[in-house]
């Protein structure tokens, strides 16, 4: 995981990673210098108290110009690094999120109704702004640390081994606890992913516009609110008894850590006593058993924070490891830009990865070319599910759908979805302009200004953006400054016009006038009648005044087709459709 950690960081800033691996081993062998320049200015000022050396003190002030050039050298350095180290975190950090945002598109439908694939990426996007950014740097201060501890683990070599063995003594405990924690630390943040994401789930049901109204209208915002807290408590209180625990452990390495730095000292000191070495070399070699443990804390954290940033990059890379089932195959064939034979479902069965039952159940249907089908029956007949089939959002547990005589999985997904114009009943509301928002829906054609209000009109919408301040260059929505919001029905009108913007061979609308009156829906659907001449169409609704345009109806229960035929064939048969056609007009009587 490493690995390929540092190779997510080279792809994204491979400059910056040079350079800050160059700052980094010159910060590694500046701090000998002054160690040795210390020793130099000590002992030649004793030389000349002891009145061994009676020259002036031009020598003397050479040194300590030549250490505070060192030391200015030191900080500029450290300068450099630090920007450099922060504009390779930022760039890295934007890197990771164009990857993960990749990796979202790229993951099919089906992933985002599993739970368990919102703690992984709940989890990953906690990992990737930093985690290998973090990664890089941990191993270049690993190499830092190992260069100035080699230099000063050398000096104190020169002087006893024993106080190399003490250096290395003093610093191992407090890396055990760290390695011992990170481990706690990622086992308990597995643990705790879904209760984070439920936490952050009522924050933005108190915070977000969606819900605004009910919170107020039903009192509902105390609950939340104390939903929330309650969330937030468990969690702080479990991550302050790690932190306790954690902190008795770093104090008790710390008492081991100063026993043995001063019991150094006064190995050191005593050496000087006796005459064995200088004072200027006393105070060199504690300064160099103490930065010595500097750096080998430094290095063994360094290990240590490797082994952790490893441990939570399983959580970025699981994420990334994700595979689409749906994919492009090896030699695709173009979907053909008209239809000429139609499309048809050949048995197909289809059950949700999560539920244990089956949404469709042995679906066998024809749509012929130029025809438009309507889809009708109760709420979870499988309507929807069956579009989102032929749009290959999924693909079927068993049987096959053809396009032209073509498996849709011989064509190109991509190719595939952009020769359908499609309206869910659940669609988007985009803050963005209205020319952005009815645009989007043929991004890759990019439309001109004619083709979007042509879209505008057949979608009835055109009538909404005259009265808008701005017209086409309205930005919708409240969440941006001069916003504007619209209704519900007249954002469905901007929500069709993105569907009609798009000259796709088949249009699939899924409940597109369910917010309009009846007056509105006849008025679009007499356009949508023009506009999908010579073109295969698919409707979703439960209004049979619409239904009843359509050229074929196809009545769906349980996930099976149980009637087929037009609106007269199945008015005659006197079955489920003459019985909910006859239930809805007898409401208007």
């Amino acid at each position: 995981m490493i690995i390929r950690a540092v190779s997510l960081v080279w792809k994204g800033s491979r400059g910056l990673t040079i350079a800050n691996l160059f700052l980094t081993i010159l910060q590694g062998l500046l701090p000998l210098i002054p160690l040795y320049l210390m020793k130099k200015l000590i002992d030649s000022i004793e030389s000349v108290i002891n009145g061994t050396n009676t020259s002036s003190f031009y020598p003397i002030g050479i040194i300590i110009a030549v250490m505070g050039g060192v030391a200015l050298l030191s900080a500029l350095v450290k300068s450099i690094a630090g920007i450099v180290e922060q504009t390779q975190a930022r760039v890295v950090t934007d890197y990771m999120q164009d990857i993960l945002h990749k990796k979202s598109i790229e993951v099919d439908l089906t992933y985002y109704e599993d739970s368990k694939f919102y703690d992984t990426m709940h989890r990953a996007q906690g990992e990737a702004p930093y985690r290998p950014t973090s990664i890089v740097n941990g191993l270049i201060r690993t190499v830092q640390s190992s260069i100035s501890l080699l230099a000063m683990v050398g000096l104190l070599l020169s002087f006893h081994w024993i106080v190399a063995v003490v250096l290395l003594a003093a610093a191992l405990p407090g890396v055990f606890v760290k390695l011992k924690f990170s481990r706690v630390n990622w086992n308990w943040q597995r643990k705790r992913t879904e209760t984070e994401r439920k936490a952050w789930y009522k924050h933005w049901l108190l915070t977000s516009v969606s819900h605004a109204k009910e919170l107020r209208l039903f009192g509902l915002g105390e609950f939340f609110r104390e939903k929330y807290l309650s969330l937030r408590i468990l969690i702080r209180k479990e991550a302050l008894g790690i932190a306790r625990r954690r902190a008795a452990s770093d104090l008790g390495t710390q008492i081991v850590a100063t026993v043995l730095i001063y019991g150094s000292l006064a190995f050191i000191a005593r050496q000087a006593f006796a005459g064995l070495i200088t004072i200027g070399g006393m105070v060199m070699y504690f300064q160099a058993f103490q930065r010595g443990l500097g750096y080998l804390k430094g290095l063994l954290g360094s290990i240590a924070g490797l082994y952790e940033g490893n441990l939570f990059l399983s959580n970025l890379f699981d994420f990334l490891d994700i595979k689409p089932a749906i994919v492009d195959p090896e030699f695709p064939r173009p979907f053909p830009s008209v239809i000429t034979e139609g499309i048809v479902f050949d048995n197909v069965n289809f059950k949700y990865s999560s539920s244990k039952n089956s949404v469709l159940d042995g679906v066998s249907l024809s749509i012929n070319s130029g025809e438009m089908l309507a889809l009708v029956g109760e709420n979870g007949s499988g309507k929807t599910t069956l579009v989102k089939l032929l749009c290959r959002l999924y693909d079927p547990s068993s049987g096959t759908i053809s396009v032209d005589g073509t498996s849709v999985k011989n064509f190109c997904v991509e190719d595939h979805r952009g020769h359908i114009g499609v309206i869910f009943q659940d669609y988007a509301k985009y803050h963005l302009t209205v020319k952005e928002n009815i645009g989007l829906g043929d991004i890759k054609n990019s439309p001109d200004d004619t083709t979007i209000r042509r879209a505008a009109e057949a979608a009835g919408a055109d009538s909404v953006i005259s009265k808008l301040a701005e017209g086409y260059d309205t930005v919708l929505g409240r969440s941006f400054k001069n916003g504007k919001e619209l209704s519900i029905g007249e954002w469905q009108k901007i929500a069709l016009a993105r569907a009609f913007v798009r000259d796709a061979p088949v249009v699939i609308l899924d409940e597109p006038t369910s917010a309009l009156d009846s007056k509105a829906e006849q008025a679009v659907f007499e356009k949508f009648r023009e506009l999908v001449k010579g073109k295969t169409s698919v409707i979703i609704s439960h209004r049979f005044s619409t239904v009843r345009m359509a050229d074929k109806i196809a009545v769906m229960h349980n996930g099976r087709i149980i009637e087929y035929g037009t609106h007269e064939e199945l008015m005659a048969e006197n079955g489920r459709y003459s019985e909910m056609y006859t239930i809805q007009a007898s409401a208007y009587k």
